[in-house]
Parts: C-alpha cells; sequence; structure tokens
C-alpha cells in the first residue's frame, strides 16, 4: 500500500483569470491537491458556476476567506488578489507555517518605503516583508528554495526582466540607457468589467497607458539596480493591444562594446540561461511571438544589435496569464519545494 500524500494547496483569489489558471495547471499537478478555494464576492458558489467548462473537474465550492481555516487545511497558499490585501493575510498564514505565494504586488518590493510611494498603503508588516523573496525563478532560484514566502511578478516585470538580466549581469550594456517598450492583452486587466477592455473599446485599436507611471515600473527597477550592483533608473511603456493573451516586451539599450553582433548576443543568452527549462533562445535572426507561447511556461527571446545605433535590440515573448502569472507562481511552488522546476506545467503552447 503505497503512503504517497498530496500536499494540501489553497487558492485564495479563485474567482478571477489567475485563479482559474492556478485551478487549471494546480488539478494536473502530481504533487498537489487542491483542497480550498476562497473568494468574497462568491460566496457559497461552486467553482463550476463560475467557470462551467470546469464543472466535470472542478467540484470545490467558494469559501469564506478564514484565516485559521486555510492554515488548518492548506500547506501551501496562492493568494491571487488585489494589491493591499495579501499583506494582511499572509503573516498570519506564515506564522501557522504555511508557504505563501503572492500573486499581487505586496511582496515584490523589498523598500516598503516605494510601495507606499506607488500603491499608496501604509505597511505594518515589516518584519515578514524582509523574509519575501521575488519569485522569478532564472534570476533567484536559491533563495525561492529558501524560503516561506514569494513575491510573484506580473506578466510585465517577467518578460522585461528576462530580456533584461544578461545585459545588467555581465555589464553589457549602459544600464541608464535602458528602455522597456512592452504590449500585453487584454486578460491582463482581469475579469471584472471594465470600459476600456471592452471589445469595442479594445479591439481594432492600439494604445499606451499608465505612460511613466506604471506600478511595475519600481519592481523593474528594483532587481535591474541589484543585478547591475548599483542604482537603475528605467523607461518602461505598456501599451494594451487587442488579443486576449500574451505580452510582448522589446528592451532597447546602448551596448558598452560596439563591436558585439548579434551572434554574440545569442551566445551569451543561450550560455546564462543553460540551466533554465523554460527559457527559448531564438536563433539569430528569429524573433518571438506571443502566439508561440500561449498556453506554456514558457518565455522565447529573441536578441538583436543595430550596429549602426550601437544598440541591443531584446524581445521577450510570453503568456500573460501562465509565465506571467500562475505558471511561473508554480514554478517557484516546485523550486521551493525541491521537485523538478517543470513539474506540472505546460511546457508546449497552443498554435496557432
Amino acid at each position: 500500500m503505497s503512503n504517497f500524500r498530496r500536499v494540501p494547496v489553497g487558492i485564495v483569489g479563485a474567482s478571477g483569470y489567475g485563479g482559474v489558471q492556478l485551478v487549471r495547471l494546480l488539478m494536473d499537478h502530481p504533487e498537489v491537491e487542491l483542497v480550498y478555494l476562497g473568494g468574497e464576492s462568491s460566496i457559497g458558489k461552486s467553482f463550476a458556476s463560475l467557470y462551467p467548462h470546469l464543472a466535470h473537474a472542478v467540484k470545490l465550492l467558494i469559501e469564506e476567506v478564514d484565516v485559521e481555516t486555510i492554515a488548518r487545511r492548506c500547506e501551501v497558499v496562492f493568494l491571487s488578489l488585489p494589491n493591499g490585501l495579501a499583506c494582511q493575510i499572509a503573516p498570519i498564514l506564515l506564522a501557522q507555517g504555511c508557504k505563501v505565494f503572492d500573486l499581487s504586488a505586496d511582496y515584490r518590493l523589498r523598500n516598503l518605503a516605494t510601495y507606499t510611494s506607488w500603491y499608496g498603503r501604509e505597511r505594518s508588516d515589516r518584519t515578514i516583508a524582509a523574509t519575501a523573496v521575488y519569485g522569478l525563478p532564472e534570476i533567484y532560484r536559491d533563495r525561492i528554495s529558501d524560503t516561506q514566502l514569494v513575491g510573484c511578478p506580473g506578466c510585465y516585470p517577467t518578460a522585461s526582466l528576462l530580456a533584461l538580466s544578461p545585459l545588467l549581469k555581465q555589464g553589457l550594456i549602459v544600464p541608464e540607457t535602458a528602455i522597456v517598450d512592452a504590449k500585453s492583452g487584454t486578460s491582463g486587466g482581469g475579469r471584472q468589467a471594465k470600459t476600456h477592455l471592452l471589445l469595442a473599446e479594445a479591439d481594432n485599436s492600439l494604445a499606451a497607458y499608465s505612460v511613466a507611471r506604471h506600478r511595475h515600473t519600481p519592481e523593474i527597477e528594483e532587481v535591474c539596480s541589484d543585478l547591475a550592483g548599483h542604482e537603475v533608473t528605467i523607461q518602461f511603456t505598456p501599451h494594451l493591444i487587442p488579443i486576449v493573451r500574451g505580452t510582448l516586451a522589446t528592451v532597447y539599450a546602448t551596448l558598452r562594446d560596439p563591436g558585439l553582433v548579434g551572434d554574440d548576443l545569442t551566445t551569451i543568452y543561450t550560455a546564462f540561461y543553460r540551466n533554465s527549462p523554460w527559457i527559448k533562445v531564438c536563433e539569430t535572426g528569429i524573433y518571438p511571438q506571443t502566439k508561440w507561447a500561449t498556453g506554456s511556461n514558457l518565455c522565447y527571446l529573441g536578441v538583436e544589435v543595430d550596429p549602426r545605433t550601437g544598440r541591443v535590440i531584446v524581445m521577450s515573448a510570453i503568456d500573460n496569464l501562465i509565465k506571467g502569472q500562475a505558471g511561473q507562481a508554480i514554478q517557484c511552488l516546485n523550486i521551493m519545494m525541491g521537485w523538478d522546476e517543470t513539474l506540472g506545467l505546460p511546457k508546449l503552447g497552443f498554435y496557432p
């Protein structure tokens, strides 16, 4: 008789797009059992009533968010909540011995003064926040394996930082020249009704938003500064594009050595990510598309050099709901638990 026991897992905030991706992926994960789904607006409803296409697979109800109940039933908890709520729940869960993965911005920034400045909320959990690790596995894999609290980055920082990291870590660019031009689909705005995400508003249109003030800017800068070894300022501009899934970040920066060519950078990126199973560096001259990554936890990177301007151009394509959200959180879970980093995650995208 087998003694195998699956790890009990809960999701707080299961009704959004990030939540349903977590449900889908965790239901197929061989090492875990999904035992709790929580939310405030749908208490008592079956998860199937929110997502009927999962009625045959998910029999759980949406329950009240009672932290003591969650801690008693779950060893691992994913918090898929609006900013400002996870920091109220996580300290209690951690004190009860739970491992916590926060998909909001609450534990992404090491400097809480920066958090207050950009998010407008004062924090009283400074001690707990100091233990959080930024959940970008390709950069902080060792730290993730040695913590109980992960602040999982969203789609824009993930795509941007995976493009920038080799350049900064190896001192290949003048950091202050880095510009990130990023575009993401409508699912990144969540499931709640918003006028600018209506089909009639978003379709056949392309627009920048939160120019020079997007909230993901400080976390991109914080990690870039960590990699560069000194404070770095990044120009970041996001755009909404009329697709459902996908994020593409195009990064521009001035090379320190203008003699480098595209093949050189492709070799450098391939070596940098040689132990990162979810990163696929394209051959020189091949530029990634969001469609390639859709439905998978992959990040596709394409690298080019413009000898005329002395700039490197890096293109990074991910599925914003998988590698940019739920899949990356589960990748962090795998690392924290000592499991294979690819366990339970989709290795191939949908195409077309």
